[in-house]
């Protein structure tokens, strides 16, 4: 793809058949694995099986970001066994859309699904460096930074 993406038009839904699946998963083999790093055996786990994944896609189809929302058993490790908090993660945003308000869009369709499963908070594990963008979308930092795949993270919430 050639040209800015600043007036790209996208739309965020929940993938629910295996071709946006796949779409989620290559999103985040750039994001975490080519560019952050992370050993793709543990970038996809157990969790993807059960897990609701988002999908963010412009309007020709090209997939800009994923995230994923877990919750029930499945999110009681993470959230400090609450079955009413869910589990933010694996949010990623290819680089050619970042600054288009991807992410916030992934979050708040993460969000609403959260609160039709009626959770009434979600938590998730930031990288140090995303704490700001995740604060100003109304999550707030607890617990002591910690390594998650070799880079510093933080736990944060926010309320439903």
């Amino acid at each position: 793809m050639s040209g800015p993406l600043s007036s790209t038009s996208y739309t965020t839904r929940v993938a629910e058949d295996p071709a946006d699946r796949e779409a989620c998963f290559a999103v985040r083999k750039e994001v975490f694995v080519v560019e952050q790093g992370v050993p793709q055996e543990i970038e996809y786990d157990s969790y993807d099986a059960v897990a609701l994944h988002v999908l963010a896609v412009r309007d020709d189809g090209t997939p800009l970001g994923t995230g994923r929302l877990l919750h029930g058993e499945a999110a009681a490790a993470k959230t400090g066994g609450d079955p009413a908090v869910g589990s933010l993660g694996r949010l990623a945003v290819t680089e050619k859309a970042r600054g288009l308000g991807v992410g916030a869009a992934l979050v708040r369709a993460i969000e609403d699904a959260a609160r039709e499963r009626g959770l009434a908070a979600v938590d998730l594990h930031a990288q140090t460096h995303a704490l700001g963008f995740y604060e100003r979308l109304g999550y707030e930092a607890y617990g002591p930074e910690f390594p998650d795949a070799g880079i510093p993270h933080r736990a944060m919430r926010r309320s439903l």
